[in-house]
């Protein structure tokens, strides 16, 4: 059997090529938290992004044909200096649909972390996976 005739092809809609953008570790102020000493001040929160692109079929070395990090971690310390948050699972949520505005990310996997409530532990915090609907 050749190498070939082992390749399983993959269905019309998977043929697209993707690559992943990631964001590791980010770790911000935040205003966050439910309890009224949460309240009263910033608390830091670790972010990680991994999000699933659609990939542009001649990048070229221009940064107009990728997903931009940049403009995702400046989108992220605009959303959490504009108000208090109660729940890590609404900034998820926010920071998913902020990442999914881009058309090119099919995918977002979004992991927050709260990294200051318990001594006896490193973080605390929520994962979502969000796909961009089907149209």
């Amino acid at each position: 059997m050749s190498q070939a005739e082992r390749i399983t092809p993959l269905p019309a809609s998977a043929n697209q090529r993707t690559l992943k953008v990631f964001v590791r570790d980010l770790v911000l102020p935040c205003r966050i938290g439910v309890y009224s000493h949460e309240k009263l001040g910033e608390q830091r929160v670790r972010i990680n992004l991994e999000l699933t692109c659609t990939e542009h079929p001649a990048i070229n070395d221009e940064h107009v044909n990728v997903v931009c990090y940049d403009q995702i971690i400046t989108g992220i310390k605009h959303m959490i200096g504009v108000e208090h948050i109660n729940l890590v699972e609404t900034l998820a949520e926010r920071i998913a649909a902020l990442c999914l505005q881009d058309h090119r990310v099919q995918q977002a996997k979004v992991r927050v972390e709260k990294l200051d409530v318990f001594a006896e532990a490193e973080a605390v915090g929520v994962e979502i996976e969000r796909q961009r609907l089907a149209r």
